[in-house]
């Protein structure tokens, strides 16, 4: 569809002739006309003809409103004048439009240039619709390439349940206890919200590297011997170890944290935390903040080697210092949320 804008009749009747036998013709004798008839037809047209001279709104002013409704971008614009005034043209041309026909019309000459033109803009829109389709294409791709990464993280956080039989809940409540805690204290000030579910989601698999831990150590009722804790201990290299060696892991966002955390959830503010000792701040916010989590659920869920303590209990236990030495702001974060942090156990 092809719209002439033209206060003349003959002028219109020109054109009209000459692209008839291929498109369907609207014509508007009117700047505020062809306004109208642009709102409604904007989708099917495949190019617009108007007049610089004409009563009442002009063709810079009609183009002007076009302009502001991004038209030019979707449809061809060719502006028709008798005029040479290079204002006239560099005005017209600064506002989107495609080409000037210049008067008295030389049909062959308009007949090619604007067939052109239509053809370079429809080649243009399939264009952008074939990299549409493919860009919604590869977003369907990368979603489940993330949902296979983030069911090969849960398949592994549900393993370790199986082994470690007592656990039940555990990496879940990590989880919630490790969210609730980045969400509702400073330590997740400087974290946005895609980073906090994605450390909570690492969190699940601090314990992964159980798996390499045997049986008769992992479910031993009583206290473990010195050498026996010394290989309990072994999980978090064996669990960051164990991450390292899945490629398929490497491109989820949660990754970089869960190697992280799967070494470092036992390491300790004053440096006696293992397996590499680390101290203070060199302890990444994450892995102090699971730290703590995994110690509380720790000490108030019944296990095979122990009953389960009270949640007053617990908190007094990790003030103290009896699990290790905690960052001291965390510590008072964590006391001060504790209240809410039990409901979670309630609700479960």
């Amino acid at each position: 569809m092809i719209l002439i804008i033209d206060d003349d009749y003959f002028n219109r009747e020109i054109l009209s002739n000459i692209f008839s036998p291929e498109h369907i013709i609207v014509e508007a004798e009117s700047g505020e006309d062809a306004l109208e008839r642009i709102d409604l037809l904007r989708d099917d047209l495949s190019a617009i003809f108007l007049d610089v001279v004409m009563p009442g709104m002009d063709g810079i002013e009609v183009l002007k409103e076009l302009s502001k409704k991004g038209i030019p971008e979707k449809v061809p614009i060719f502006m028709i004048t008798a005029s040479s005034d290079h204002d006239v043209l560099k005005s017209a041309y600064s506002l989107g439009v495609m080409d000037v026909i210049n008067k008295p019309v030389i049909p062959y000459i308009v007949l090619r240039r604007v067939d052109s033109v239509i053809e370079l803009f429809n080649a243009r829109q399939n264009l952008s619709n074939t990299v549409s389709e493919q860009r919604v294409e590869l977003y369907e791709k990368a979603q489940k390439i993330f949902e296979l990464s983030r069911g090969i993280l849960s398949t592994l956080a549900t393993a370790i349940e199986f082994r470690d039989v007592e656990s039940g809940e555990h990496v879940k409540r990590i989880h919630d206890i490790t969210k609730y805690l980045l969400v509702n204290s400073s330590f997740g000030d400087s974290l946005s919200e895609d980073e906090i579910d994605n450390i909570a989601l690492a969190s699940v698999l601090h314990d992964v590297g159980k798996i390499a831990i045997s049986d008769a150590i992992l479910n031993k009722k009583g206290r473990l011997t010195p050498e026996e804790y010394e290989i309990m201990k072994t999980h978090t290299t064996q669990g960051a170890k164990l991450l390292e060696n899945i490629p398929q892991l490497y491109d989820n966002e949660a990754y970089e944290y869960a190697c992280d955390i799967a070494r470092h959830h036992h390491e300790r503010w004053d440096g006696r935390g293992y397996p590499d000792g680390l101290k203070g701040n060199e302890i990444s916010i994450w892995s102090q903040v699971v730290s703590i989590a995994d110690v509380y659920d720790a000490l108030i869920s019944k296990r095979v080697y122990k009953d389960a303590y009270s949640n007053d209990t617990a908190v007094k236990m990790i003030c103290n210092g009896e699990c290790g030495v905690f960052n001291p702001e965390l510590l008072d974060a964590f006391v001060k949320l504790e209240p809410e942090i039990r409901k979670l156990y309630r609700a479960e």
